[in-house]
């Protein structure tokens, strides 16, 4: 959150309506359309449901308007739109007052199918549909009470409890496999990957361990975490997390699960 971004957020006019160019409508249509046929058995119930609720539109880049209206009736959440990086210190406390940050730009098509910074398409549909669930809201707004008061030594992590839960968790319901992790349910081939490969290793959620393993954004994840069912969620939130913290940094991290990223040489 802390490097330049490539991207501007767009801004509202007077009306409190942002336009966006057919081109970018076009590239959220191709998006959209693409993943809801990808995430088909493969998403969790309550994602699904949510959907439903949101009717996000398949021609358009929908108006944050129309997503807080869903989002204050179902859990008293709202989205707020950003820059395309935001601090640390804004992220939380944002999360802390129940709105959830929306940087207003979208991919361009040559990044179609990967991009490091979140944009709308993967705000919106990869994580509101599931502020819609009450455990997934709580859970996010409790994350971000902590991490508003937490040290920049235990937000990293914090970060990790996020990126194992909110980012790439997933449930394991009958002996079958679903996803409620944003950042796998807003990509297609993190979506097939993490459900259908045999690469992966899928854990049962421990928040002692989650806290204590690294993790790279730029790779399919080599680990999940997976709880029973999303209501798991509201377990997580009676912990005392921050407590779990202090015990991961004096035991350390464990060994990462990945090559070392090798840096680009200088043409």
């Amino acid at each position: 959150m802390t490097k330049t971004s490539n991207y501007t957020a767009k801004s509202p006019g007077p009306d409190g309506f942002i336009v966006y160019s057919d081109d970018e409508n076009a590239i959220w249509s191709q998006l959209i359309n693409r993943q809801l046929s990808c995430i088909q058995g493969k998403a969790c119930d309550e994602y699904l449901a949510g959907l439903v609720k949101l009717q996000l539109p398949t021609d358009r880049i929908p108006q944050l308007a129309e997503i807080n209206d869903v989002l204050m009736q179902e859990t008293g959440w709202r989205v707020a739109r950003v820059p395309a990086l935001i601090s640390f210190d804004r992220f939380f406390s944002l999360l802390a007052n129940k709105q959830f940050p929306v940087a207003t730009f979208i991919r361009t098509w040559d990044e179609l199918d990967y991009l490091q910074e979140p944009d709308i398409f993967h705000e919106i549909f990869g994580h509101c549909p599931l502020l819609t669930n009450p455990a997934f809201a709580q859970f996010t707004h409790l994350y971000g009470q902590l991490g508003y008061k937490a040290s920049k030594q235990d937000r990293v992590y914090l970060a990790r409890l996020y990126w194992f839960t909110v980012e790439f968790g997933l449930l394991h319901l009958q002996n079958e496999w679903r996803i409620y992790g944003g950042g796998v349910l807003s990509s297609p081939g993190e979506t097939q990957y993490a459900i259908d490969s045999e690469k992966p290793e899928r854990k049962p959620f421990d928040i002692l361990e989650v806290l204590r393993t690294p993790y790279r954004i730029d790779i399919m994840q080599p680990i999940y975490f997976y709880l029973e069912c999303v209501e798991q969620l509201y377990d997580i939130c009676h912990l005392d997390i921050m407590s779990y913290v202090t015990k991961a940094k004096a035991m350390g991290l464990l060994p990462a699960k990945y090559p070392p990223k090798v840096p680009q040489q200088a043409c």
